[in-house]
């Protein structure tokens, strides 16, 4: 590794530490030269905090710093408890979650019921939603998806990480009883069928998370150059 790319590497490093929230690829570029190799550092970074007390996460398209899964429990001293979400609310989210993206008038179609305007702005305030690309349809509505933010605080890294029919199935987080009216959850249910999905269950992704292998020992990007 040249002087420049280990300087490179080290800027990176500091304004992904420095950064309050979640920084995307396009963000960490402009903080670089031109010319800086981002994937290979991003990757260089991942390999080397892996395994360690923080580790480098992707959410998204979104790059950020956090605690290792195991040593999260041992630092926390107090817990937040933030408002409590309505079941409109987290039966919307799970909606857009699995069906991204999704205009209003589909939600309500999914759900039964109409939605009220509060919903999307609880949602949208929380940062886990934001207005998506708008339908080339009469009318052109505006569709809705998940953010990086909603990625980084179920901590998936992609919505393709999201619990299958088969994973809530085995965590007990469907329900026969009418949550929510019955709709696909990705391509596991073009073999089961349409299944009825329990408001409860965009709460709990974690409770489908494998257990993290252990991890190797981290190299030094140095060394590995």
């Amino acid at each position: 590794m040249t002087k420049i790319e280990r300087q490179n590497l080290r800027l990176l490093e500091a304004v992904l530490f420095a950064a309050a929230d979640s920084l995307s690829e396009k963000q960490l570029a402009a903080r670089l030269p031109e010319d800086a190799d981002l994937k290979g550092m991003l990757a260089a970074l991942q390999s080397y905090y892996e395994g360690r007390g923080v580790e480098l996460v992707r959410r998204g398209k979104s790059w950020c710093f956090r605690t290792a899964d195991d040593i999260r429990p041992l630092l926390e001293k107090e817990i937040d408890v933030p408002r409590k979400l309505s079941r409109a609310a987290i039966e919307t989210l799970a909606i857009v979650a699995y069906h991204q993206p999704i205009t209003r008038a589909e939600i309500e179609e999914v759900r039964g019921v109409s939605l009220s305007k509060g919903t999307l702005d609880v949602l949208m305030e929380a940062g886990w939603i934001k207005p998506g690309k708008r339908r080339e349809t009469p009318g052109r509505p505006a569709t809705w998806k998940t953010t990086d933010d909603f990625l980084d605080h179920f901590g998936l890294e992609d919505v393709r990480d999201l619990p299958g029919i088969k994973e809530l199935k085995a965590a007990g987080l469907l329900e026969s009883g009418p949550a929510i009216n019955a709709y696909r959850v990705r391509g596991d249910a073009q073999e089961t069928g349409e299944q009825e999905l329990s408001a409860s269950v965009m709460l709990l992704p974690e409770a489908m998370m494998d257990e993290a292998a252990e991890a190797a020992e981290p190299l030094d990007p140095e060394a590995s150059c």
